[in-house]
């Protein structure tokens, strides 16, 4: 069951082992190559420059003709992002191509945290904000990216 999807994930995986894409990682969880784990780095000089923003990928067994569920699991405040997580990114959904990777799905994630995509927003209050008052979104964004980090130091103070 899920063979071609066994095959490309293990594909993606060794593309992100050999290519090292800048601020972001990626793996499987516990050797469940459908389940996986990132993290992608706030893009340097922008509001979101320091935060660690982990993601949570869940590959259905016909992957990759059907996109891949991913959340962030660590509190985001942006107009893409629903509360549970969920993110509002064309290519996770009606834009979906089997040409997308792991590598492109986090990377195409990391680019919508600069460039967030106001006309179909998740959350209402950050669109507001982002085009109304931008000083207070980046001052939300900070708070999302202080608390990141914070959530990176807990994991690690609890791995150790």
């Amino acid at each position: 069951m899920g063979s071609e999807a066994r095959r490309r994930l293990m594909l993606d995986l060794r593309k992100l082992q050999n290519e090292l894409p800048e601020n972001i990682c990626a793996s499987p969880i516990e050797g469940d190559i459908f389940n996986w784990q990132a993290a992608v780095l706030g893009p340097s000089d922008t509001e979101w420059d320091g935060g660690i923003f982990t993601l949570s990928l869940k590959f259905p067994h016909d992957y990759p003709h059907k996109p891949p569920v991913v959340r962030f699991t660590t509190r985001v405040f942006h107009p893409n992002v629903y509360q549970d997580g969920s993110i509002c990114l064309d290519i996770l959904d009606k834009e979906w191509s089997p040409v997308f990777d792991v590598c492109g799905i986090l990377t195409s994630i990391q680019s919508l945290l600069t460039d967030p995509n106001n006309k179909s927003p998740a959350n209402k209050e950050a669109a507001i904000l982002y085009t109304e008052n931008r000083s207070e979104y980046i001052r939300k964004v900070k708070d999302s990216v202080v608390a990141s980090i914070q959530a990176a130091e807990s994991q690690l103070d609890h791995d150790e």
